[in-house]
């Protein structure tokens, strides 16, 4: 496809290859040359201000073609069962908003480069993001709307690079609930649970130390039994960081921990999962990357921030220096959904430097702490809420990316029940 616009910009470039290559499959090529597209024979549509003949045609708004970044008026409408940003207002074009426009606002996450409120840990909110205003976080709308421009520019849904996809991710935030603590940190927590008369918890405690009970967190051989029954290949993002107020793994040092990270990744891809700590600290960073990469003996390229904390461009380009190709943090704590509006992994683009860059973004759905500890749903109705995401993730061919933790599959505690319900989800998604 033939493609005529009036200035070909890094904005509408990258945008134009989310949609038409990475999603639709097709091959297509930008051109300013008006002489050129009249005499083109093949598939040809036009995106500016006025359609030229009887081509197809998307108006377009100025966003792809600036270069600044500040407040947008979206202007939300609904579109089908769905809304729209970026209206225009044109009778030949082919979607009442400027889709590319829209496309481009959602991946790049635009609205994160503006002043807003965060969380407690520095996050932004689902609140402060427009889809959730506009009702839409648990819809794919990205891919929703590139599949309608499909239809009405008669391209027929054949990418074979691209159908469902079930991707289980696990982070291990602690290996271990009571085992190798260390002294200081075993002898504290004793005396902890004395001074609460938390008489039980030392009795668990005392059981798991000497060996007559499974440690709570130690759900690992079910982990790895899963993936042989159900042939998954989960991705594991291993937390690494010195022990701090809110990171409280164990010390990379301990011979069990090391032993525990080469057996993940001999089932598995492994990559680092940076410390709450280590937020905006490049040395740091590159500390707990070095160390994950020691124990493996190969490089590490895959990363999920710790209490998915991040910042943007700040965390991305962190990761960029220390070569890191794929970030899975795309998604919110406290609520499910998608936070870049899409079940489609895409390339990070850095609007302070307004270019495409070598990191990867794979953006999931949902984790299991945003059910039990934000929602605070049911096991019934986490199941159930999942399946719905599932449903939608399949009508659009993404990748359903489910985030959960060791300390889940565990079982104990606030756990009871995840272990099998796990299991349901798994044969849901799959």
């Amino acid at each position: 496809m033939l493609i005529l616009v009036p200035k070909i910009t890094n904005r509408l470039h990258y945008t134009f290859d989310f949609v038409f290559g990475t999603v639709l499959g097709v091959d297509f090529e930008l051109t300013t040359n008006v002489a050129a597209f009249r005499d083109f024979e093949g598939e040809k549509m036009s995106y500016g201000t006025n359609p030229l003949w009887d081509e197809q045609f998307q108006k377009s708004v100025q966003l792809l073609f600036e270069r600044d970044i500040y407040e947008q008026d979206l202007k939300p409408f609904d579109f089908k069962e769905v809304k729209g940003i970026f209206p225009v207002y044109n009778q030949r074009s082919l979607m009442p908003f400027d889709v590319f426009a829209a496309v481009f606002y959602l991946i790049t996450r635009y609205e994160e480069y503006l002043p807003q409120v965060r969380d407690q840990y520095g996050r932004f909110t689902p609140e402060s993001s427009c889809l959730f205003g506009m009702g839409l976080l648990d819809k794919p709308i990205v891919d929703i709307w590139i599949y309608e421009l499909a239809e009405r520019l008669h391209i027929e849904r054949v990418n074979k690079h691209r159908c469902y996809a079930f991707q289980p991710t696990y982070d291990v935030d602690a290996a271990w609930s009571y085992l190798h603590k260390g002294f200081f940190r075993t002898v504290g927590a004793y005396g902890r649970d004395i001074l609460k008369g938390q008489w039980e918890e030392i009795g668990h405690r005392n059981r798991v130390i000497f060996k007559h009970e499974r440690d709570p967190f130690d759900s690992f051989d079910y982990q790895f039994q899963l993936q042989e029954e159900y042939h998954l290949k989960p991705i594991y993002f291993i937390h690494c960081g010195d022990y701090d107020t809110n990171d409280k793994s164990i010390s990379i040092r301990k011979d069990a921990f090391r032993a525990l990270i080469k057996r993940i990744g001999d089932y598995a891809d492994v990559g680092i999962h940076p410390s709450f700590s280590s937020y905006l600290d490049p040395k740091r960073l590159q500390t707990e990357v070095e160390r994950l990469s020691s124990v493996l003996n190969r490089e590490v390229t895959k990363s999920r921030q710790h209490f998915l904390r991040m910042t943007m461009p700040r965390s991305y380009q962190r990761l960029i220096e220390l070569d890191i190709h794929d970030d899975y943090t795309m998604g919110y704590a406290s609520q499910i959904g998608f936070r870049a509006g899409t079940a489609t992994a895409f390339r990070f683009y850095d609007l302070e430097s307004d270019t495409v860059t070598s990191l990867t973004i794979h953006p999931f759905a949902v984790m299991d702490g945003t059910l039990k500890d934000y929602l605070n749903l049911s096991i019934t109705d986490s199941y159930n809420t999942i399946s719905k995401v599932v449903d939608e993730v399949r009508k659009v061919d993404g990748t359903f990316i489910y985030l959960t933790h060791n300390e889940t599959l565990g079982g104990e505690k606030r756990w009871v029940g995840w272990p099998e319900m796990y299991r349901k989800i798994i044969e849901c998604a799959q």
